[in-house]
């Protein structure tokens, strides 16, 4: 009888433990790369281990993404910072933590004999994300600062979705792309160069930071009231990418979900993944953002920034205490 009456209630407290445990819900494209990192928390039960309960919900679009959050489908979803700081100025409280920096660039074939900037003159560029897209916006900036030139002048743009611009590329209908990253890693793992990379932009305009491109979005009013949750979940990003930044094996685990189409294409995916992430994030960095919204803004306009005359004080959350980096990004090996 003993035994029966504590069988039973240790089978309570535990279910009561196992409530009490907060869930986490996150929005994420379908073909997002995010899904690596997903997956890498699901299959090592990161989630158990951070004590949290990871609810994913898998999305078809960026917009998609916008109104599950909006809609209060999700907590978390996975976007753009410009995004996040136009609505701040649209009065809603959504606030981020930076999780990838800028990686890529502009590609050329490599006996195309383009050696700069200057020799695409009256030439088609291919361009992923629109007339308004940031990597398109900041070559804009670099190719005035350091050549004088005017891409929207004086070369073609030819606006496609990121497989038609590599397909493009590969048939020499472009001179030149600029394509997200894990396409541009397929171009260069055929051969194509990049003529400039993203990271060197901000630095030819006098930046010297870490730029996000990639931020995990939320709600104000849910961090605040569910503080721990999110700092677990944040945890078990870090341990994701900081598995992904070391392990090979990891990568092989995971291998059938990247879906690379050779050896050249997995390895290269593999690099440039690890080169994008980031490994600090703090005063000097949101300072640098501040920078690179005002070079954007000048680039994009409204278009881009909306009502948005600056980079909110509230888009970065908890920026005070950046610096300490919350313990929540991977350690450099």
């Amino acid at each position: 009888m003993n035994k029966c009456f504590f069988s039973i209630a240790l089978f309570i407290l535990l279910s009561l433990q196992v409530q009490a445990q907060p869930t986490v819900r996150v929005g994420v494209l379908k073909f997002g790369t995010v899904n690596w990192e997903i997956d890498v928390i699901k299959h090592h039960q990161l989630d158990k281990k951070y004590q949290f309960n990871l609810e994913v919900t898998p999305l078809a679009s960026k917009n998609a993404s916008a109104v599950a959050l909006q809609s209060n489908a999700v907590d978390i979803i996975l976007t753009d910072w410009l995004w996040v700081n136009r609505q701040r100025f649209e009065q809603k409280n959504y606030t981020i933590f930076p999780t990838s920096m800028t990686t890529g660039g502009l590609y050329v074939a490599a006996n195309s004999g383009v050696e700069s900037l200057a020799d695409l003159k009256g030439k088609k560029i291919g361009i992923a994300g629109g007339a308004v897209d940031k990597s398109r916006l900041l070559l804009q900036a670099y190719s005035q600062k350091k050549y004088g030139l005017d891409l929207k002048k004086e070369t073609e743009p030819t606006f496609a979705v990121p497989p038609l611009l590599n397909r493009l590329m590969l048939r020499g209908n472009l001179a030149a792309v600029i394509n997200f990253w894990h396409y541009g890693a397929r171009l260069k793992a055929k051969g194509y160069k990049q003529l400039v990379t993203l990271p060197e932009m901000p630095e030819a305009l006098g930046i010297d930071a870490q730029i996000p491109l990639l931020v995990w979005v939320f709600d104000q009013t849910w961090a605040n009231a569910n503080g721990e949750a999110l700092h677990r979940f944040l945890h078990a990003s870090a341990e994701a990418k900081q598995l992904l930044s070391s392990s090979e094996d990891e990568w092989q685990r995971i291998r059938p979900l990247i879906k690379a189409e050779n050896d050249a294409v997995f390895k290269t995916l593999i690099n440039d993944y690890r080169a994008g992430l980031l490994s600090q994030f703090g005063s000097k960095e949101v300072e640098a953002s501040k920078r690179i919204f005002n070079i954007l803004a000048t680039q994009g306009g409204s278009a881009l920034v909306g009502n948005a005359t600056a980079l909110h004080e509230g888009t970065f959350w908890q920026s005070n205490l950046l610096d300490s980096n919350l313990s929540v990004y991977p350690k450099a090996d």
